[in-house]
């Protein structure tokens, strides 16, 4: 009798360090491919190109940058016109999420003070002096990304989940491609009437990534 309890013990370990084994493997996995995004999304971006080919689109420089390094996956995202670098008209912090599903949520942000993070981008350690818990989740904004084929990433917002007042706005959706050296950015806002009211009309702003000085 005592043998045999001995060896049902034995099994019961080895199920449950096997199974803590694979957890921990998951666990990992998942990690490198957040890292792994999170790497795709770094850098500063530009659609310059696409504007100089068609003058309905602006010339837009994106930053995105890494923050809170150990503490998630978390990225500064500042938007402004080319020429006016310094006076932003978006600023987010996105925060990357994978989901039992297999994709991946990428959380939307504010700022509490977001003029005091101006520029931040070229010095993250200004967040040193914020905590997360400090932003304000804009519920309904995330963009769930699917991992594809080739290895690029997109996704969207989900529905009319997304509430705009910007410009008349009752919801916002984005569309977005990320891929390396590249992201494709769709932002649009619709009236209560569904009718489009602010943003691009027939296709995302193509952002390319410029050499890393």
């Amino acid at each position: 009798m005592n043998k045999l309890r001995g060896l049902i013990i034995l099994a019961s370990l080895s199920i449950v360090g096997f199974s803590c084994n694979t957890s921990q493997k998951a666990i990992q996995k998942n990690y490198a491919e957040l890292d792994a995004l999170q790497q795709l999304m770094t850098g500063t971006f530009t659609s310059g190109e696409q504007a100089k080919q068609d003058s309905d689109f602006y010339d837009i420089t994106l930053q995105m940058y890494p923050i809170w390094k150990n503490n998630g996956h978390w990225l500064y995202v500042e938007q402004a016109v080319t020429a006016m670098p310094h006076k932003p008209y978006r600023q987010r912090v996105y925060k990357l999420e994978k989901q039992k599903d297999g994709s991946i949520h990428s959380i939307v942000y504010t700022l509490p003070d977001p003029d005091a993070f101006i520029g931040a981008w070229e010095d993250t350690q200004k967040f040193d002096q914020l905590s997360p818990d400090e932003l304000s989740i804009r519920e309904g904004c995330a963009v769930i990304l699917e991992k594809q084929k080739d290895g690029s990433y997109a996704g969207s917002t989900d529905g009319k989940s997304c509430t705009s007042t910007l410009r008349g706005a009752s919801y916002a959706t984005s569309k977005v491609s990320i891929q390396p050296g590249a992201i494709i950015s769709w932002d649009q806002g619709f009236n209560e009437a569904d009718e489009q009211v602010w943003g691009a009309v027939k296709a995302g702003y193509e952002f390319r990534g410029l050499p890393v000085k």
